[in-house]
């Protein structure tokens, strides 16, 4: 008697003599994946790529510091076929690293291999969804630039090191701002950074790794290691925040500003200290009565805080006229740049030479503030900061005011 057994795909066929049986194989079913690949769509319209870990019932989470963008030419196609090579490698790669029990989910030294500039694209995403401003967008934009023309865009997280850090703070203190040699209009020709600038760029530096550090990317941040005299050649002698005094706030309120509500939502700020971007979010459900005392109540933007903050009569006077009391404060602010130059040409009607733009306004409350005996805790707590030392700036501005004043005695009597 003659038994054939023939296999194709999940079917058995049995042939005994002439008879045949079919039957359906009993299929294993297949294994969970230890590790797939995960897309976070962001707001930009990127996705970031992630690798899901799954591990006794638990699923961990892996930022591969890489993007897919949106495709409009074949150039981003090519480059989204070439991430996803290089994702599907990394996968490979955990995958044999957790078959042999050579590395964790969460290992520290497989996250290192991320790079920089990857990073740095992760933390803007983070940021704009968190509802930070489209200029601090720009700020990390120029940050990665200047990190490219440093060291290029092949550097590690795990090779930033104090060494790495204290050359960036050399090449920021003698580099050139990164403009257009011909520019065409609204771009301009490289100049050598001012010193304001490199410090703005080289604390987003180190807000990026702080946030690293906190998403377990790098074990500590480097920059700790160094000591202040090495960031001296950015840092600012005394502090250069621009504020107004009580001359030139008169001034500018006898000149026509361009835009009548600018003007108002102006010197709301200079007697509340408000950000333009609170400002412009501000609702008429978040000013509040409190017994004989007008408040304000909500959330700053930047911060993502709470804050209750009274308004003196001064403030509430320039508040816009409305009956219905509903909807947003002041409606008629213009976009960011053209805010700033209509404070421009304001300004120069006034007679300020001053380089002046909006956040003036917050500079000019702290000051002022400080000047008519506020202490420092109290006007820190107006301000909405989170820690004290940004309010001592300040503080630092009033004393060299005071001692500008008491040194106008020197010689007067020679």
């Amino acid at each position: 008697m003659l038994l054939a057994i023939a296999i194709s795909k999940n079917i058995a066929t049995f042939a005994h003599g002439s008879k045949k049986f079919l039957f359906m194989a009993k299929v294993k079913a297949k294994a969970k994946d230890p590790i797939r690949v995960w897309f976070k769509k962001l707001v930009s319209g990127s996705q970031a790529v992630y690798l899901v870990y799954h591990s006794h019932g638990k699923r961990t989470y892996e930022n591969l510091g890489l993007y897919i963008i949106p495709e409009r030419t074949q150039a981003d196609k090519a480059q989204n076929a070439n991430t996803l090579l290089t994702v599907n490698t990394i996968k490979a790669q955990r995958i044999v690293e957790l078959a042999n029990d050579k590395a964790g989910i969460r290992q520290n030294k497989a996250r290192g291999k991320m790079l920089l500039v990857d990073w740095l694209e992760h933390f803007k995403a983070i940021k704009l969804r968190n509802g930070q401003s489209k200029s601090n967008a720009v700020t990390i934009n120029n940050l990665i630039l200047h990190i490219k023309a440093y060291k290029g865009d092949a550097i590690m997280m795990k090779q930033v090191d104090k060494a790495f850090c204290e050359g960036f703070i050399t090449y920021l203190s003698t580099c050139k701002t990164i403009g257009t040699l011909k520019p065409k209009k609204g771009e301009h020709k490289p100049k050598p950074m001012a010193k304001a600038t490199a410090t703005l760029y080289f604390n987003t530096f180190v807000c990026a790794l702080n946030s690293a550090v906190k998403a377990e990317i790098i074990e500590s941040n480097p920059v700790a290691k160094i000591d202040k005299d090495t960031k001296k050649p950015i840092k600012n002698q005394g502090s250069t925040r621009t504020y107004l005094s009580l001359d030139e706030i008169k001034a500018l309120m006898g000149a026509k500003c361009p835009n009548e509500e600018l003007k108002r939502a102006f010197f709301f700020a200079c007697f509340c200290g408000l950000r333009i971007s609170d400002i412009k979010k501000l609702t008429w459900a978040e000013i509040q009565q409190d017994g004989e005392q007008l408040i304000v109540n909500t959330t700053m933007k930047k911060t993502g805080k709470a804050i209750v903050l009274p308004l003196s009569a001064e403030a509430a006077k320039w508040l816009p006229e409305s009956e219905s009391k509903e909807g947003l404060v002041f409606t008629q602010i213009p976009t960011q740049s053209t805010i700033n130059d209509d404070i421009k040409v304001w300004a120069k009607r006034a007679g300020i030479t001053k380089d002046i733009v909006f956040h003036t306004s917050r500079h000019t409350f702290a000051t002022t503030a400080l000047t008519l005996g506020a202490d420092l805790y109290t006007t820190s707590k107006l301000l909405g900061h989170q820690n004290l030392r940004t309010t001592q700036i300040y503080a630092e501005i009033v004393n060299q005011k005071k001692t500008d004043a008491v040194n106008l005695f020197n010689g007067l009597l020679d």
